[in-house]
């Protein structure tokens, strides 16, 4: 295979590599032909790592990438290799911890050179052309490395293998009893002395959501009655959908906010932030019955179905900052924009609402829309104005605006499907249609599993992969594809206890266990024991903006082991919290996910069974009100009669508890005993306020 022929078959399926059209690098996907080539010619490898809607990736690809000089560099004396990071994390997540055990911080665009065995010798990040801003210039860089590697082969050697060697960190032999309600407080203080009272968030700009943390508050409370966790919920959440981090427009969060206060953010919009975000705003409205937060939670599924969907049922990675160049032209407006397209009267009220001045309030004079000193009843109050006449004027604007927008040039879209983004988009879905009672936003998680499990599998059936584009799957599933799509099927299940979905759950948990997990020291590696052979097999925990897989699996182990009384997966997570311990110990709030699994294994054992036919109107109120509820440390089995022999089989605990003399029946049991059946809905609410509660 030629070098030009591997560089149109990397563009054809990265949609990092397809940014920029004039592409005068020979680039090689990661892959044996570049190595064999680097081998061959006994070059170094230049590697660089981004992804679609990285802003300086984009940068120094107009700045280093699309030039000639820098091209006739690279050509001529490396072999250069990119990668898109979301379709390959494991190798991102392997020279990412090169750069910052070298430089002493990460980000992108990654750029590593390394020896053809892959071993790195030089990291870096973003590097323009010649030196800038206090940023060395690939043109040096380039030429540095091609002298060293020409007159000091050795130490260049010898500076890969250690830095290979320094990755190889010794296994954490598990600890026994480390984990306790202890850790549980100790995140819980952690939080809240990171809180910021005035603005919400955690720690200082810039801010990014990370939802898991309120999904710990959010339990933190139930479990202890602390009202200071679920204000610090009730905080952040309002105050990031008031922000210019939220799209008042088009609806959908953007990845982070540059301030303190949600104002002015990255505008780039991630489908794994609006999922977990929609997950926290269902609950959140499951714990306080603030209608704001369930309406932000349907305007973000709202905009994915609408803007993120791929004809098949899938959803697209993300969409660009950028648009013509400019991060965030297509969101921001002027003032006079305004009163152009709303009229005086109109435009003059919206503005005001929504924070748009003359001189702007962000680059150039531009405005971002936002409600961040805004409170609609207060504002009519003070205006004297009826509350209905200044909602119905307020929609009417941003409808127009809408439209207007639409008629700009859109960002670069990411089209690429990733298995675990989607499994946490399927898990958001179904939790908000089981909660918000919508039972589109159900088929539409539906649509999405029958995608990944007729387009994202290898030809077996049954190995998942981790990336589909243009027809095309590719990539053998990471930890956190399997993990996320567990946790997405056991949501659906929850939500339409079609037993197939449980029984998917069940293979996908089989084959979570069998290709990751360690059977030496416990915890699931990255990568599966099929996978290619890298520099190390890391093992992640860590929750960032994306919670880890060990994090997700345990949690999800943990229910699928009450749900099937099943004590193998119990005996799997006690493992991984005895593995994990120390890490998790050491600053416990870094890892808020994997302290929900904690939080539930605590947690006194709980289960709700409904047993009737489903078109009884009592059955429904019941799942209704069950679904409806924050009850996190509670499982909810429907004993639906069409499935009567699958939910026996599957879920032992629903055997026995069936609808007495055909009415509409409902069992809670809690801590090992059941109380007596009930066969009303008035019943069953007065037996569910006799639950557990901390609050």
């Amino acid at each position: 295979m030629t070098v030009k022929h591997v560089n149109h078959l990397a563009n054809e399926k990265s949609p990092y590599l397809l940014q920029h059209a004039h592409n005068p690098i020979d680039w090689y996907p990661w892959g044996e032909a570049a190595f064999a080539k680097a081998r061959e010619e006994d070059k170094p490898i230049f590697f660089s790592c981004g992804y679609s809607t990285c802003h300086w990736c984009h940068v120094m690809e107009r700045e280093s990438f699309e030039d000639d000089d820098v091209a006739a560099l690279l050509n001529n004396y490396f072999v250069a290799v990119k990668v898109d990071r979301e379709e390959r994390p494991d190798v991102d997540h392997i020279y990412m911890a090169v750069c910052q055990a070298v430089t002493g911080q990460g980000g992108w665009p990654l750029t590593i050179v390394m020896t053809p065995d892959k071993k790195p010798f030089f990291a870096g990040t973003y590097l323009p052309k010649h030196a800038k801003w206090g940023r060395p210039g690939i043109m040096e860089v380039l030429s540095m490395l091609k002298e060293q590697w020409d007159q000091n082969r050795d130490r260049i050697e010898e500076i890969g293998e250690k830095l290979a060697q320094s990755l190889k960190q010794p296994a954490l032999k598990p600890e026994a009893g480390q984990l306790s309600q202890a850790t549980l407080e100790r995140a819980f203080s952690q939080l809240l002395n990171d809180f910021d009272p005035n603005h919400g968030g955690f720690g200082t700009a810039p801010k990014f959501p990370t939802p898991h943390n309120l999904l710990f508050l959010m339990r933190y409370w139930r479990r202890t009655g602390d009202k200071k966790a679920i204000a610090m919920v009730i905080k952040t959440l309002d105050a990031m959908s008031r922000g210019g981090i939220y799209d008042h427009l088009g609806y959908g969060f953007a990845r982070y906010s540059t301030d303190t206060k949600w104002l002015a953010p990255h505008f780039e919009k991630m489908l794994y932030d609006n999922a977990l975000l929609c997950y926290a705003y269902v609950e959140a409205y499951q714990c306080t019955d603030d209608p704001d937060f369930a309406r932000i939670a349907g305007e973000i599924i709202s905009y994915v179905l609408r803007d993120m969907t791929s004809p098949g049922g899938a959803f697209y990675s993300a969409e660009d900052a950028d648009s013509e160049g400019v991060e965030g032209k297509f969101y921001i407006w002027s003032r006079q924009e305004l009163l152009e397209l709303l009229g005086p009267e109109l435009g003059e009220l919206f503005a005001d609402v929504y924070n748009v001045t003359p001189e702007g309030n962000f680059e150039a004079g531009a405005n971002i829309l936002n409600l961040i000193s805004r409170d609609l009843y207060d504002y009519a109050a003070q205006h004297d104005l009826d509350i209905n006449e200044l909602e119905e004027k307020m929609a009417e604007a941003r409808q127009l605006l809408y439209r207007a927008r639409e008629q700009r040039i859109p960002p670069f879209k990411d089209d690429k499907i990733l298995t675990a983004w989607n499994g946490l988009m399927i898990a958001a879905l179904a939790k908000a249609a089981r909660v918000l009672q919508r039972e589109e936003y159900a088929e539409a998680a539906e649509r999405a599993v029958e995608f990944v499990f007729t387009k994202l599998t290898a030809e077996d059936g049954k190995r998942l992969l981790a990336r589909y584009r243009d027809g095309h799957a590719a990539y053998l599933g990471y930890v956190d594809d399997y993990a996320f799509l567990l946790w997405g099927l056991l949501e659906v299940y929850e939500t339409t206890f079609n037993p197939k979905y449980l029984r998917q759950a069940l293979e996908i948990s089989e084959e979570l266990t069998q290709l990751f997990w360690d059977k030496e020291n416990g915890g699931f590696y990255f990568t599966g024991n099929d996978g290619e052979e890298l520099l190390l097999r890391p093992k992640e925990i860590y929750d960032g903006a994306i919670p880890s897989g060990n994090s997700v699996a345990a949690l999800a182990l943990l229910k699928l082991a009450r749900l099937t009384e099943d004590n193998k997966y119990i005996t799997l997570v006690e493992t991984m919290f005895s593995c994990f311990s120390r890490e998790v110990q050491h600053y416990p709030r870094a890892y808020t996910y994997f302290l929900l699994a904690l939080d539930y294994y605590l947690s006194v054992p709980s289960h709700i069974v409904i047993a009737g036919e489903r078109e009884d109107p009592e059955v429904q109120a019941m799942l209704a009100v069950a679904g409806g509820r924050f009850m996190p440390e509670t499982t909810v089995v429907y004993n639906d009669p069409v499935y009567q022999t699958d939910n026996w089989e599957l879920i032992p605990v629903a055997a026995g508890q069936e609808a007495v003399g055909g009415r509409a029946t409902g069992y809670i049991c809690e801590n090992f005993a059941c109380r007596r059946p009930v066969h009303t809905l008035a019943e069953f609410e007065q037996m569910l306020t006799k639950q557990r509660v901390g609050q």
